[in-house]
């Protein structure tokens, strides 16, 4: 009879490409029944509590499964390794019959180097069980050589040969193409690949504007474009609602960060228009109607980042370019040095709109959708833009409404992928460093003490850079408290303009990202406005456990001026800088009136997509004068593309 649990079959590991379906299993044997839960390292998956556990990998994760009796004993199985492979280029979809033998994804590729160069050959597959590894040259098994990589750190005329990668679970054992390996001598050698010393990018998005209908992709759009850029390399400032004034003061910091060598990309989402083959983006606190002297011009952003001499500059703008008051004057601007390094996508063409999509859940620029499904390949920038206009012409919503349009003056095949070679640039990269670190502290993690007993942790998460979160997690009660709860305020006031009426259930998801289950959080947005330190309120709301009185005690934290706050965007004056042009006077974002946000739209509906910038009515004020004539319209989107 048995008296212990034993497991006669452990979870094996496994190698799946992304969202494939797998299911881990144990058995065991013991007295009575078992019970079963598994877990995603050390945490508990939740309703894993049978043998069998199926999940849709996302990302490479360690499995274990406990088993107990009803007598209180417990036996964990094996560590099962659930490998996600994470590979840029398109994978060859499994067999349709596929039953986990080996399939080998990545071969190695032919390479012809220079003797002493260090040689990296790759073979990824997928397989269940996960596949294990052996490397041959010219036939013969190397020694010691059994993962997915081999390296030769200095390459010699001893290393050349045909290699080959045999890859094998207990299904079947599959083999690699082989790859020839050899030296040449430097007059025959490819171009060797292009470096960046360094990559910045500066990311605004508009949404929430005084004068004007709000939008609802931008904060989607320039979130997830953060985050691929970071996969990039890319040191990030994003920026949400950004007055006049703090756009150029945005724009001097990030100028503050390039220099020979880096890679600059700026990118803006929101209202935008063109006067006179110029391009302009509209600052929140914009009037109606708006001139150029209200907003910023493109050309003179893009003017500014060639003078630092950058290795690659790529402006990426999705908004409107409709024709608006030809007759104002334009912003002066020299044109363009020729140094080959520029490139422009632009989300439509000449006197076009650009769109999003809102469906009530997800909202998206059309544009930044298939910027963001492009933007991590490996290739010239020029042609992820094509891939990127390419898909966009294809999609109906837009059909014959919204193409993109692509400028360049690239000389060399510079990629976003690039990698980063400071060699040589150290000390600039010492001074990014410290205006990188700057812009981009957090608070730490603090745990405040409360006189009854309680301790109340705060942790910190930026959502933007000037966006963060407070977490407050309750640790501990002491014995008199009973039933707690936490209240969190801050001193200066920040709004939190994600929590106005119109946004979206889908959207606040979003922004409660970066703490598991807190009792309490806090968004702060418009870091940029902050003159002064920032204090976080705590208030605890209990029952004494004698008394049974409801009390309430506060603490305070001083947080001092986290991420842009620190920057000081607010510091530059209205028509301060190369900017500064004499013009009517208007609203700062700090005399704004209550915003009216757009009705949310039920769920469930069918998506549509409306304009999300603006349109021009100056063509039209012959026919149809009026005292507002040159005042730019937002269109219907039914009137235009009608309901999908």
């Amino acid at each position: 009879m048995i008296s212990e649990i034993v497991i006669v079959q452990h979870p094996v590991s496994v190698c799946v490409p992304q969202s494939y379906s797998v299911t881990l299993s144990v058995r065991a044997v013991g007295t009575g029944s078992l019970k079963y839960q598994w877990f995603q390292s050390e945490e508990e998956v939740p309703g894993a509590t049978g043998a069998d556990l199926v999940i849709s990998v996302q990302k490479t994760q360690l499995y274990i499964c406990r088993v107990n009796d009803q007598k209180g004993n417990f036996v964990f199985s094996e560590w099962a390794k659930v490998k996600v492979w994470d590979i840029a280029k398109p994978v060859t979809r499994l067999p349709g019959a596929w039953k986990g033998e080996p399939h080998i994804a990545v071969h190695p590729t032919p390479q012809a180097v220079r003797r002493g160069e260090r040689v990296t050959l790759q073979c990824f597959a997928f397989g269940i069980p996960a596949p294990q590894y052996q490397w041959y040259r010219n036939g013969n098994p190397l020694q010691g050589s059994t993962r997915e990589t081999l390296q030769i750190e200095k390459f010699d005329r001893e290393h050349e040969g045909a290699y080959l990668c045999a890859v094998s679970n207990v299904l079947e054992e599959k083999w690699t193409e082989p790859a020839d390996v050899s030296i040449v001598v430097p007059e025959t050698l490819p171009a060797k690949r292009l470096t960046a010393t360094d990559k910045v990018a500066l990311l605004i998005g508009n949404l929430n504007y005084s004068h004007h209908p709000p939008l609802m992709a931008p904060m989607r759009d320039v979130h997830e474009l953060a985050n691929l850029l970071q996969q990039l390399g890319f040191r990030v400032v994003s920026l949400l609602d950004l007055s006049r004034a703090e756009m150029l003061s945005a724009i001097d910091k990030f100028l503050q960060l390039l220099d020979r060598g880096v890679y600059a990309l700026f990118y803006y989402a929101g209202h935008g228009y063109e006067c006179a083959g110029r391009n302009y983006l509209v600052a929140i606190d914009a009037p109606q109607p708006y001139r150029p002297e209200n907003c910023v011009s493109v050309q003179r952003v893009m003017r500014s980042m060639q003078e630092k001499r950058t290795a690659l500059n790529v402006i990426l703008l999705d908004t409107c370019r409709k024709w608006y008051n030809q007759h104002c004057a334009i912003s002066e601007i020299r044109s363009l040095a020729p140094l080959g390094n520029t490139v422009y996508g632009y989300a439509t063409c000449e006197d076009a709109e650009a769109f999003e999509v809102q469906d009530g859940e997800r909202s998206s620029g059309i544009f930044t959708k298939y910027l963001n499904k492009h933007i991590l390949r490996p290739e010239k920038v020029t042609h992820v833009l094509e891939q990127v206009s390419e898909d966009l012409g294809r999609d109906p919503l837009v059909t014959g409404k919204q193409v993109v349009e692509i400028r360049h003056t690239l000389k060399d095949p510079r990629a976003l992928s690039d990698p980063i070679q400071s060699t040589g640039h150290t000390g600039e990269l010492r001074l990014r460093d410290v205006c990188w670190r700057n812009a981009n502290e957090l608070p730490e993690r603090r745990t405040l003490a409360f006189p009854c007993g309680a301790e109340v942790e705060l942790s910190f998460s930026a959502l933007f850079s000037n966006v963060v979160i407070v977490f407050a997690v309750v640790k501990g009660t002491g014995r008199q408290v009973l039933d707690c709860s936490v209240l969190l305020r801050s001193n200066p006031v920040m709004e939190d303009v994600f929590s106005n009426e119109g946004r979206s259930d889908g959207m606040d998801s979003l922004l409660l990202k970066g703490a598991n289950n807190p009792d309490c959080s806090l968004r702060l947005c418009g870091l940029q406005k902050l003159q002064k330190s920032l204090v976080i309120e705590v208030d605890l709301h209990y029952t004494h456990a004698d008394s049974k009185l409801r009390l309430t005690e506060t603490r305070r934290h001083d947080i001092g001026r986290p991420l842009m706050a620190r920057c000081e965007l607010h510091a530059r004056k209205q028509g301060e800088g190369a900017e500064g042009r004499a013009g009517a006077p208007f609203r700062t974002i700090d005399h704004m009136p209550v915003r009216k946000q757009q009705p949310r739209q039920p769920l469930g509906q069918p998506c549509r997509p409306s304009t999300r910038k603006a349109d021009n009515a100056w063509k039209f004020a012959e026919k149809q004068p009026s005292r507002r004539s040159n005042e730019p319209e937002e269109n219907d989107e039914n009137e235009l593309l009608g309901r999908t």
